[in-house]
């Protein structure tokens, strides 16, 4: 015998909104010393995003499911109540349009500032808001438009805008 369909108070209700973190990009967007330690930088952004969950960020509306993708050096990481940390296995920004093409049907939005990679994903039907959203000095600052589209991409300051860092293979 099939089962009824749930009662209006036993209903699931909509997927929290899924924020995905670039968090090479996040994390190099604030010149505090990452670059001497990658993992520690990416484990202490981790932890601020724990704090978003239930309040969400600016434009983002909590609860979120947080999504914090890492690569190269910055691996190893686990995950927290609240945040899932993914290594990339390749590219982290082909991951993350993974990720938001994985998704659809509820709201995604991507934390970089990554202009080509801001551009993949809102193709793919997602917002973005710039690195100010969840780290850093300035956090905080509201997006203009969309699912939390950032009118500045380019938000603070990293030292290695080439995302190549020391070793020249990437973040």
């Amino acid at each position: 015998m099939p089962t009824p369909p749930p009662t209006p108070e036993h209903a699931p209700g909509p997927a929290p909104a899924l924020l995905i973190v670039d968090g090479a990009n996040v994390v190099g967007s604030v010149p505090d010393g990452w670059w001497r330690d990658r993992r520690g930088a990416a484990e202490r952004l981790r932890d601020r995003l724990a704090g978003y969950v239930s309040g969400g960020v600016p434009g983002v509306a909590g609860p979120l499911e947080i999504v914090l993708v890492l690569e190269g050096a910055a691996r190893g990481v686990p995950s927290v109540p609240g945040v899932r940390v993914e290594e990339a296995p390749g590219s982290g920004d082909d991951h993350i349009v993974r990720l938001v093409a994985a998704a659809v049907g509820r709201v995604r939005v991507v934390a970089t500032a990554d202009r080509e990679l801001r551009h993949r994903v809102t193709a793919a039907g997602a917002g973005t808001v710039g690195p100010r959203a969840v780290y850093g000095p300035g956090q905080g600052a509201a997006p203009s438009s969309g699912q939390g589209a950032d009118p500045d991409p380019a938000q603070g300051t990293d030292p290695d805008p080439g995302g190549l860092g020391a070793s020249g293979q990437g973040r």
